[in-house]
């Protein structure tokens, strides 16, 4: 794990965009029952929740996903999952795809094969005045802090609790939870003190709630999440490419950015 000291972003390279193609074309079984059924975990703002005014799913997920099975003729369905284990319903067919702000890593592309939309780095969420001076996850070592399950920050947590140990130092105390809702409110109850997660979330809670938490440090390790279909499935995994290619040309992912004030430097391509 870097030190705080060092200012190395371990970002990858934005995935190569899709060519444009005009073939939108449904696999079969889809175009029969006219529905694309989506997996999400609707718990991760701005990218998918739940509205609470109507109990449906919002963000600028739901609505890309929306507007690619539209070019595809379908209707999205999208189901709330949970992430630890969306990727295996996803196989056992419960879906028809998955889109739930899921970095690609190793371990997930043996599961399963993605169509890049996004780039998303992980920062930490501290009280307002930032306290304990929280600035990188060396900093963490002893510390109480809150992470969903399943998640790729679960890992570097780990992995870091592990060099604090060996180090000599007391490890992360780790509070582990479904729900990132429920994350964020362990910080809101001073039961932690930081929580770790994908940088569109820190970024939507900072606003959401403004004089109440401010971010540790700076943002790292940017990656691409991506559109998640069952493994060798060629055929949907071409009609997610070509319907998210017909989005993106046409104007819809830019208007969705600014819709969902997310920053420039997390569209693919950029």
């Amino acid at each position: 794990m870097l030190p705080c000291s060092s200012a190395v972003n371990n970002s990858s390279p934005p995935p190569t965009p899709y060519p444009p193609t005009t073939n939108l074309s449904a696999p079969n079984d889809l175009i029969s029952k006219g529905t694309l059924i989506v997996g999400s975990d609707t718990t991760y703002p701005p990218q998918e929740f739940i509205d609470t005014a109507t109990g449906n799913p919002i963000g600028f997920d739901v609505d890309l996903i929306t507007a690619m099975a539209q070019k595809l003729g379908l209707k999205a369905v999208v189901k709330t999952a949970n992430f630890d284990t969306i990727l295996d319903d996803l196989n056992a067919k419960r879906y028809d795809v998955v889109i739930s702000a899921i970095s690609i890593n190793s371990d997930r592309l043996q599961k399963a094969d993605f169509v890049p939309y996004f780039q998303s780095g992980q920062s930490l969420i501290v009280p307002k005045g930032n306290p304990m001076s929280i600035k990188c996850l060396p900093n963490l070592c002893g510390s109480k802090v809150g992470v969903q399950s399943g998640t790729i920050e679960l890992d570097a947590l780990n992995v870091q609790s592990k060099a604090c140990t060996g180090a000599g130092k007391p490890g992360i105390q780790l509070t582990v939870l479904k729900d990132q809702t429920a994350v964020i409110q362990l910080l809101v109850d001073h039961r932690v003190d930081a929580t770790f997660q994908d940088s569109p979330v820190t970024d939507y809670y900072l606003k959401q709630n403004a004089g109440q938490f401010d971010i540790g440090g700076t943002v790292i390790n940017t990656v691409p999440e991506g559109i998640a279909v069952r493994k060798g499935d060629t055929s949907m995994l071409d009609a997610m490419r070509a319907a998210f290619t017909a989005v993106k040309n046409g104007g819809t992912y830019d208007s969705l950015f600014t819709k969902w004030q997310l920053n420039a430097s997390q569209k693919v391509g950029s």
